[in-house]
C-alpha cells in the first residue's frame, strides 16, 4: 500500500493525541493578600501568549492549581500574587516587579524572564511542577 492511502492508514493506527492534565503547586505565597493567578505560556512570556489561566485567593503559603484536557506541546508557567487588586502585576517604573511572581524552571530569578529557560514538555496526562513565588524588591 503506498501513497495516499498508506498515509490515512498509518494515522489511524496512530490514534488520537490525548490532551493532559497538569497540576501546579506554587509555593511562597503570602497568605490572605490578594489573589494567586496562575497562567500556561506557549512561545513567549507575553501576555498575549498566557491565555489559561486561573486564578484563586491566597488562603495559605502554598496553593495547588488544576489544568485539564491541556493539549501536548511546550509550556511555561508564570504566576503572581496581586496583593493590591488590580489583576496585574506590579512593576515599578523601571520595570521590576513590586508584588510575588515566579516562573517554571525558577526562571527570571537573576534577569529578565526567558521562555525558553521556563519551557517544559507537555507530553503525557498526569504532569506536575512547583513554582515558588518571590519578589524582586523587599515589602513596603
Amino acid at each position: 500500500m503506498r501513497g495516499p492511502l498508506a498515509l490515512v492508514a498509518l494515522l489511524a493506527l496512530a490514534g488520537p493525541v490525548s490532551a493532559a492534565d497538569l497540576a501546579i503547586e506554587v509555593d511562597g505565597v503570602e497568605p490572605g493578600a490578594g489573589r494567586v493567578f496562575v497562567a500556561l505560556c506557549t512561545g513567549s512570556l507575553a501576555e498575549e501568549a498566557c491565555r489559561i489561566g486561573q486564578n484563586g485567593p491566597a488562603s495559605g503559603p502554598s496553593l495547588r492549581f488544576g489544568f485539564t484536557d491541556v493539549p501536548p506541546g511546550s509550556y511555561a508557567v508564570a504566576a503572581f500574587q496581586d496583593l493590591d487588586g488590580d489583576g496585574r502585576l506590579g512593576r515599578t517604573q523601571l520595570g521590576l516587579p513590586t508584588e510575588p511572581y515566579g516562573f517554571s524552571n525558577g526562571a527570571g530569578r537573576r534577569g529578565r524572564p526567558d521562555f525558553a529557560a521556563a519551557a517544559f514538555r507537555l507530553a503525557g496526562p498526569g504532569a506536575s511542577l512547583r513554582v515558588r513565588l518571590a519578589r524582586a524588591l523587599p515589602a513596603r
